[in-house]
């Protein structure tokens, strides 16, 4: 990348070029030819260590320096996050930085060349990038790209990263040990850098995220002292900082298992796509062998190769079930496809339902949770769900109409909040009108119904009416209503957004 001189605020060609040279992951000869021509034109060879002096960047680069080099050595003040700095570790590298920066700039309004090392690539978790920031605004300045070590660390594995529309993640191992199992169970490959004092916490990453068996550990790829082996055979006591651990591509990697290895995961997509899905919900879905599901529902999952997508009519819930529960017996993994949440009127009962069968008594069957109709439709109206409130389905196809008109006055008379699904489909169209005649009789006509339909989707509708005014013409399968409580509130606010709340305290009297 090559900032030009001619832009504005930059000063003429009396000052001297500041170069950022990416060397590469440690071996000299993957420096690229740039690096070695940059490092041969300049006056001024900069770089950091640590205290003891001994910089990885300047041995990589040590052939190609001269006697009349100037070397600028960039120590840093602390090497971990112990100091006695009055603003901590954050305010001793902020001061180090603006120091170093000061003395290259020393040297460039002189009119020399300067060309700061940096192992990697220098924009790539580097120090260079400290510099850059501080003075690429005032000199001229050409970063030299150079081989990261998440690219040595592949090709020593021999592994491929990511093929295909996988998505790799570079993570720090200094994040949150929760965000990295977070993380780590969503994607489909990762690096996970900056190891050293954090390999423990970054092996219990993998181990909570369920990948422990596909990591991979690599130390000082193309280095001396290079070290392969498997994430779970490191000990942790010997990982140094330059390592990291690295899950490769999934594709052509599933293993075959033996049939007591199979398990079923019921999964739920929340109520539209991916941007609804749980981190722990895309790991379950990309690990899986066979996902099973409502066709719809499986049409919202990403295709991945090496997977068998069984897709299925809506309303064959307990053969899906089984047909699910004897893939896993014969070894597979088996993710189940729920719309909503798998609990909620969807398909972790029928699964459980199926699975407390003798002959499935040791298949591992797991629930994931997801984003439910009636959370999602509660969100964008505004907070309709923020007291007591019952979920009723009104489909009668799996109870009698009696049962739902019952509960309906039950919850009524409690004056709790209903969210009510399967209002409605093409060969159901009175349950609405019902449900609505049965709530008049102990609600007000002007209590808020909000009408969710399709929410997350690209035909998202939320609007909310009188009770009273509730038309059943426009209300489907898709469709999920919330009728308020006596203490439901609903208006305007000042850009013309229209909310509905439930009051946090309901009234002693």
């Amino acid at each position: 990348m090559t900032v030009s001189e001619q832009q504005p605020g930059r000063p003429d060609e009396r000052t001297g070029r500041l170069y950022g040279v990416g060397l590469g992951p440690g071996d000299p000869n993957l420096m690229t030819l740039r690096a070695v021509e940059v490092i041969a034109e300049a006056d001024v060879i900069a770089y950091h260590s640590a205290r003891h002096g001994r910089s990885i960047a300047r041995s990589i680069a040590a052939k190609h320096l001269r006697a009349d080099h100037i070397e600028e050595a960039l120590v840093y003040p602390v090497t971990t996050e112990t100091t006695d700095h009055p603003g901590g570790y954050r305010g001793a590298m902020e001061d180090f930085y603006t120091e170093a920066a000061a003395r290259l700039a020393v040297h460039l309004d002189a009119g020399r060349t300067v060309a700061v090392l940096a192992e990697g690539d220098p924009m790539f978790y580097g120090s260079y990038m400290h510099m850059h920031k501080r003075l690429a605004d005032r000199y001229p300045t050409e970063v030299i790209p150079g081989v990261t070590s998440v690219s040595a660390a592949a090709a020593r594995l021999g592994a491929p990263l990511a093929e295909g529309e996988e998505v790799l993640t570079i993570l720090p191992g200094t994040l949150p040990e929760e965000e990295l199992t977070a993380r780590l169970a969503a994607t489909d490959a990762a690096v996970v850098m900056k190891l050293g004092r954090t390999f423990p916490a970054v092996r219990r990453a993998f181990e909570a995220s369920g990948r422990l068996p596909e990591a991979r550990y690599v130390e000082r790829a193309t280095m001396a002292g290079e070290r392969l082996g498997e994430l779970a055979d490191t000990d942790a006591e010997s990982v140094p900082y330059f390592a990291v651990a690295v899950l490769p591509s999934r594709i052509d990697a599933r293993p075959e298992r033996a049939p007591g290895d199979g398990e079923v995961t019921v999964v739920g997509t929340g109520p539209a796509g991916p941007l609804w899905l749980t981190p722990e919900t895309r790991g379950a879905l990309a690990a899986a062998d066979d996902l099973v599901g409502y066709t719809t529902y499986l049409d919202r999952v990403p295709v991945r190769p090496g997977q068998t997508r069984h897709g299925s009519d809506n309303k064959v819930e307990s053969e899906r079930a089984e047909f699910a529960l004897d893939l896993a017996r014969r070894g597979r993994r088996v993710a189940v496809v729920s719309g909503g949440d798998p609990g909620v009127f969807a398909m972790a009962t029928a699964v459980l339902e199926v699975a407390s069968q003798e002959e499935y008594a040791d298949v591992p069957v797991r629930v994931l949770p997801g984003v439910t109709a009636a959370n999602a439709a509660a969100a964008r109206a505004g907070a309709p769900l923020g007291h007591d409130y019952a979920t009723i389905s009104l489909s009668d196809r799996l109870k009698p109409w009696e049962v739902i008109a019952e509960r309906l006055r039950a919850a009524a008379s409690a004056d709790l909040v209903l969210a009510l699904y399967n209002p409605g489909s093409r060969s159901r169209t009175w349950q609405v009108g019902k449900a609505r005649d049965l709530l008049l009789e102990r609600r007000s006509p002007d209590t808020p119904v909000v009408l969710g339909r399709d929410v997350g989707g690209p035909g998202e509708s939320v609007r909310t009416v009188r009770l009273a005014d509730l038309d059943p013409a426009e209300v489907d399968m898709r469709t999920i209503l919330i009728v308020g409580s006596s203490q439901t509130r609903w208006g305007r606010r000042g850009d013309g957004t229209q909310i509905v709340w439930t009051p946090r305290r309901y009234p002693e009297d």
